[in-house]
C-alpha cells in the first residue's frame, strides 16, 4: 500500500481565487444526492491555466474545475466544452473522470464551472513526492506505460465513439500554426522577442496531417493520475481543455515540449515541470521512435514538430505572463515566465538551424 503522503493533494486557498462555497453546496445538493454538510475546499495550486478545487463532503470527494480571472483568449478556459469532452470520451477512454455536474449559471459563482470525481491517486511534477523512489528500471516502465496511454488515445475510433463533431479536423496543422502566432501576437509583451523569424518558418512547413484523431493537447506526467498502489500503472488523464481532432504527430510534439531530459542545458532543465531527467526515462528520441514504431505515423521531418510544441509552449506562457503583467493576477510563480518565453523562442531558432545543416 502506497504512503498516503505519496497521494496528490491540494492546498489552502489563495485568496485571489476563492468563491462562493455556500452557492456551490446549495446548486450542487440541488443536483447531487447524498452529499452531507458543507464541504471543506481546498486548492490545488500548482495549475497555471484553469483553477482546480478539491470539494470533500463528509461522505464524497469532488473536484471543481472553473477559469481564471482576468483577459483570456476567446476559445480558451471553456468549461463546457472541457465537461463534454470528458463526457463524450468516458465510454473508449475509461482513464477520463466522470463528469458530474456542468454548471453555465454565472449567478452561483460568476462563471460556468464542472464538477467531476476525484482520481485518487500519485502525480508526478517537477521531481518525485518525497519518499518515492524510481529506479532505472521502472523510470522506463513509468515512460513507456506514459507513451502507451496516449498511443491508447490516439487509437479511438473517432466516428464510431461519435466523438465526429470534437473538432474541424481536415487543416488542423495549419490552424494551430495561425492561431497559435496569432495569440502570440496579442499577448505579446515589451519585454518579450517578436518571434516572427519562428512563426514564418512554421508557417512555410506546414504539413498535411498524418491522420485525425482526437488529441489531448496537453498531455505530461503532471496530467496524470497513477495508481497509488501500482505507481506503474497510469489511472486516470486529467485537464481536457485543449482536446480536439487533430494530427496526432501535433500531440506528440506537444508533450516533447515538456519532456526534458537528463543532457539538456541547465536553464532548459531549471524550469522543468515533470521528472522525465530521472534515469532510465526515455530521450526524446527514444520516445519519438517508440511512438512512431507502435503507430505507423512517419514524420517527414521531426523538427517541424519540436518546433511546434515549443512555440505553442512560448503562447502559452506568454498568455499567462500577460495576465500577471497587466496585474489580473498576482500569482508569485508567473513573474519570469517572460525570461521562459524568451527561451523557448531561442530553442526554437537552434532547432531551425540545426535543421537546416542536416
Amino acid at each position: 500500500m502506497t504512503e498516503p503522503r505519496l497521494i496528490d493533494q491540494p492546498r489552502a486557498l489563495r485568496a485571489e481565487d476563492g468563491f462562493d462555497v455556500e452557492a456551490v453546496d446549495a446548486w450542487l445538493k440541488e443536483r447531487m444526492d447524498g452529499l452531507e454538510g458543507t464541504p471543506a475546499v481546498e486548492q490545488f495550486a500548482r495549475g497555471a491555466s484553469n483553477l482546480t478545487y478539491r470539494l470533500r463532503y463528509s461522505s464524497r470527494d469532488l473536484i471543481l474545475r472553473r477559469p481564471p480571472p482576468g483577459t483570456k483568449a476567446k476559445s480558451a478556459h471553456n468549461m463546457v466544452r472541457e465537461y463534454k469532452v470528458q463526457k463524450a470520451l468516458k465510454p473508449v477512454f475509461p482513464y477520463v473522470p466522470e463528469m458530474l455536474a456542468l454548471c453555465t449559471d454565472a449567478d452561483v459563482i460568476g462563471s460556468d464551472f464542472y464538477v467531476m470525481e476525484r482520481l485518487e491517486g500519485i502525480i508526478l511534477r517537477a521531481n518525485l513526492p518525497d519518499g518515492m523512489v524510481l529506479e532505472p528500471g521502472d523510470a522506463r516502465r513509468l515512460a513507456t506505460a506514459a507513451i502507451d496511454r496516449l498511443i491508447d488515445l490516439h487509437q479511438v475510433d473517432v466516428a464510431q465513439a461519435g466523438l465526429d463533431k470534437l473538432g474541424k479536423g481536415a487543416g488542423y496543422n495549419r490552424r494551430q500554426i495561425e492561431g497559435w502566432s496569432e495569440r502570440f501576437r496579442r499577448a505579446r509583451t515589451w519585454n518579450v522577442l517578436p518571434g516572427r523569424y519562428v512563426m514564418n518558418w512554421l508557417a512555410e512547413r506546414v504539413p498535411e496531417e498524418k491522420a485525425i484523431r482526437v488529441i489531448h493537447g496537453d498531455y505530461r506526467f503532471d496530467n496524470l493520475v497513477l495508481d497509488p498502489d501500482d505507481p506503474m500503472n497510469i489511472i486516470g488523464v486529467l485537464d481536457w481543455e485543449l482536446a480536439t481532432l487533430g494530427d496526432p504527430l501535433m500531440d506528440l510534439g506537444n508533450s516533447m515540449a515538456y519532456w526534458v531530459q537528463a543532457d539538456d542545458e541547465k536553464y532548459f532543465k531549471g524550469f522543468r515541470r515533470q521528472p522525465t531527467h530521472l534515469p532510465g526515462m526515455m530521450t526524446r528520441a527514444e520516445v519519438v521512435r517508440y511512438y512512431c514504431e507502435r503507430t505507423g505515423f512517419r514524420p517527414d521531418s521531426w523538427a517541424f514538430y519540436e518546433v511546434y510544441g515549443l512555440f505553442r509552449l512560448a503562447v502559452i506562457a506568454q498568455q499567462i505572463y500577460y495576465r500577471y503583467h497587466h496585474n489580473q493576477t498576482r500569482n508569485p510563480q508567473f513573474r519570469h515566465f517572460w525570461v521562459a518565453v524568451n527561451y523557448l523562442l531561442w530553442r526554437c531558432r537552434r532547432i531551425i538551424r540545426r535543421a537546416g545543416s542536416d
